[in-house]
């Protein structure tokens, strides 16, 4: 078993910055893949980036390349999503997930471990 809890939500304006983190404990952290998701009003939970088990690849779904960054600290076995330049349309509850594979896959079920989300809200 895997337990992750993210941390770092809130209110920002448009323009600002939030940096998530999500700590990981249970079984041994580089062993993973790492993913974030984001879940808005209405709409189904879509990948938004992740970071391979060694963190030497990271990858980002379109709306957000360029402005978010994933990164991860195994000696402190967290994830981060740092998210820059915010827009009212990155508004959602976000997630990190665990999944054994070596990269992160895109998909939900290939993940088997999920925290318990953040809301993210960003105001125009």
């Amino acid at each position: 078993q895997v337990q992750l809890v993210e941390s770092g939500g809130g209110l920002v304006q448009a323009g600002g910055s939030l940096r998530l983190s999500c700590a990981a404990s249970g079984r041994t952290f580089s062993n993973y893949a790492m993913g974030w998701f984001r879940q808005a009003p209405g709409k189904e939970r879509e990948f938004v980036g992740g970071i391979s088990r060694n963190g030497g690849y990271t990858y980002y779904k379109d709306p957000v390349k360029g402005r978010f960054t994933i990164s991860r600290d195994s000696a402190n076995n967290t994830v981060y999503l740092q998210m820059n330049s915010l827009k009212p349309e990155d508004t959602g509850v976000y997630y990190c997930a665990a999944s054994s594979s070596t990269v992160a896959p895109m998909f939900r079920s290939a993940y088997a471990y999920w925290g318990q989300g953040t809301q993210v809200t960003v105001s125009s």
